[in-house]
């Protein structure tokens, strides 16, 4: 689809990867929704962004709750007239003093919360949007899963491994339950990239990484979005239901 005065909503846009995603969807002319549970974040990148006020709205939003998506959902109608496009990117991942804890060792409330957020939050956001965007006669769903779900993690607990790969079982099954209303559903898997979310554990752990890589580097919020942005478009309009990989080859298997 073309980019300009379509409307997206980005979860966990005030960050990383979602605020790289807003950037770039703004600088093509599209009304951006940016969601996020961080309203101090939201209210500094409203600062930053003052140059698209008329195409931005930012909203602090809990996607964990249906309540809050709701409201997400009927924010962006009213204030830019429908949903063209929803990047599910929102999650988390929780570090005991810069580690993870085994499966037997954490709390019930812990894999809770990142059950909520990072599989029920894409669910909820899904939920409420696909509806309009049968209305509007189409759309693209970009959903973030994580090189993890794939290959398993020593870094993330395994909370956010399972919740990650329940991303990509969500994103294949809705792509066939969507895809005869001009519905797109894809996800992208991020390998290690430079974004606060790895940063919550030693230095020595992250340069590590960035040896194991076959690239050499740790990715950038932005080698991500580009990604996103790539499977909104026109130039995927034949590309449904696939995970694309973007790990600068850390993640190479057959």
């Amino acid at each position: 689809m073309s980019f300009k005065d379509k409307v997206a909503i980005v979860t966990g846009g005030a960050s990383g990867i979602g605020a790289a995603t807003v950037k770039s969807l703004l600088a093509k002319g599209t009304k951006v929704v940016a969601a996020d549970a961080n309203a101090e974040a939201l209210k500094a990148m409203e600062e930053d962004l003052k140059e698209f006020k008329e195409s931005f709205q930012p909203l602090a939003v809990n996607v964990a709750s249906e309540a809050n998506v709701q409201r997400m959902v009927e924010n962006s109608l009213s204030r830019f007239g429908g949903i063209d496009m929803l990047v599910n990117n929102a999650g988390i991942s929780p570090k005991h003093k810069g580690k993870k804890l085994n499966l037997w060792e954490m709390d019930v409330s812990e894999w809770d919360q990142v059950m909520a957020v990072n599989i029920r939050g894409v669910f909820l956001c899904c939920h409420a949007a696909v509806p309009k965007m049968i209305e509007r006669g189409g759309g693209a769903i970009v959903n973030l899963s994580s090189l993890a779900a794939k290959v398993g993690s020593v870094i993330t607990g395994c909370h956010y491994v399972i919740s990650k790969a329940g991303v990509v079982g969500l994103t294949k099954i809705l792509a066939r339950e969507v895809a005869e209303y001009n519905i797109r559903v894809n996800a992208v898997a991020p390998g290690r990239i430079d974004t606060p979310m790895i940063w919550d554990v030693p230095p020595e752990v992250n340069a590590r990484y960035k040896e194991s890589i076959p690239l050499k580097r740790l990715g950038s919020a932005e080698d991500v979005s580009d990604g996103i942005v790539f499977l909104l478009s026109d130039k995927a309009a034949y590309i449904t239901g696939q995970v694309l990989d973007i790990n600068g080859g850390l993640g190479i298997y057959y």
